[in-house]
Order: C-alpha cells, then structure tokens, then sequence
C-alpha cells in the first residue's frame, strides 16, 4: 500500500494550492507525489542464528520542471532560441523558492539545452544558490523529443539512469510540453496539467535508479 505524505504545490505565482487523495498518492494540483516502498526481505538461516536482511530500499526523487515562460516579442528567432519573458524571469525564481522551501533541491540536473531552459535554471541558481551545488547536463535530446508522441517518458528515464549514480537520491530534469506533462501522467498514472514554471513531483523506491519504476512503466 503507498504510504502518502504531505506536499505543496509551487504554481508560477508561488501559493500553496490544497491536495487531496486518491488511489495514486498525494494529488497536489498540477503536481503529483508517488511513493512506492519496496518490500525488505528477512530469512532465518536454517541451523544458523545469523539473519540474512536485504538492504533498505532508498527513496528517489524526481522532478519534471517546465521552463518558465517565454517571449515572442522577436520573430526572427527559432524556437530554440527564444529568451524567458519578464514573467518568466519572476516565475523561474519563484519555483526556485518554492522548491527550496519544500526541501525539493536536485543533486543532477538534465536540462533542454533550449535558451528558454537554460535561463530558466540560470535564474534559479541566481535565487537559490543550492541550486549551484548539482551536477548539470544539458540534453539537445530533450529539446526534441518533447515533440514526439509517446517517447518522452522511456527517454527520460533511459537518461536519468545513464546520468545517475546510486548515491544521487533527487534529480530534476527540466524541457518542454507536451512531452513533460506526457511523461508526468506516465510515472503517476493520472493526467497531469503542467503550466510553464510548474513542476510534478515524483517519488519512488529503489537501491539504484535501475530498480526505480514509476507507475506506468
């Protein structure tokens, strides 16, 4: 049985929005906690007083983070390079203390390598400097395969497992709909709406990011 504990949600204007439950876990508007425990296994030896006990699983955090908003003031500019508004820029240090405030900092960070994302983080590391303390990746493939039906949540996790270490506990791994609201409703299980500067929070058990499956995969 999935064991729910409390969250907030961070929306671009910061506010703690109220949760209910369902069958899934904690349902915070727009943002999803998942907590599947892992059995521990003891077994008595025969003919040995020793007991053999499997190790504790660890709980594993993920975080999927749209980029804030961003402008269309140039039209010259391709997708990609299009820069963050100004109520992007507020949204993105907003998150950030949000984030903060709910002990939701990353270890390893996967970002789109889109400009839009990059300022996005660059904004966060700004207002939050644990921000500074991950590990950071940025993924041209994240860029792209936001765009392709169905293949945005088996790529993440393919790339968080790539990138990850078993010591490393939360990641956060920040692109672009709808490939980002496609892979939230995967690993939760129920649809997931994700507004620019919002983020699903999701929580699973497992000795390494190998062993770790979202619901849904």
């Amino acid at each position: 049985m999935t064991l729910p504990r409390s969250a907030a949600q961070s929306s671009s204007s910061g506010k703690a929005l109220s949760h209910s439950i369902n069958h899934h876990g904690w349902q915070i508007k727009k943002q999803y906690l998942i907590k599947r425990p892992m059995c521990v296994a003891t077994e008595n030896l025969v003919g040995n007083t020793s007991i053999e006990t499997s190790p504790m699983p660890k709980t594993r955090r993920l975080i999927l983070l749209r980029h804030a908003k961003s402008s269309w003031e140039d039209a010259s500019l391709k997708d990609h390079d299009r820069p963050l508004s100004k109520r992007g820029r507020l949204a993105a240090a907003s998150i950030a203390g949000k984030l903060q405030q709910l002990g939701w900092l990353p270890e390893l960070i996967l970002s789109s390598d889109a400009t839009r994302t990059r300022q996005t983080l660059q904004i966060m590391q700004e207002h939050v400097k644990d921000f500074l303390e991950a590990e950071v990746h940025f993924m041209a493939s994240f860029y792209s395969v936001a765009a392709m039906d169905g293949q945005t949540a088996q790529h993440l996790q393919q790339t968080v497992c790539q990138y990850s270490r078993d010591d490393i506990l939360t990641v956060m791994c920040m692109g672009h709909n709808r490939g980002w609201e496609e892979a939230a409703s995967v690993f939760s299980g129920v649809p997931v709406e994700l507004k620019t500067s919002n983020a699903a929070l999701l929580e699973a058990s497992g000795q390494s990011w190998e062993e770790v499956t979202f619901n849904g995969l």
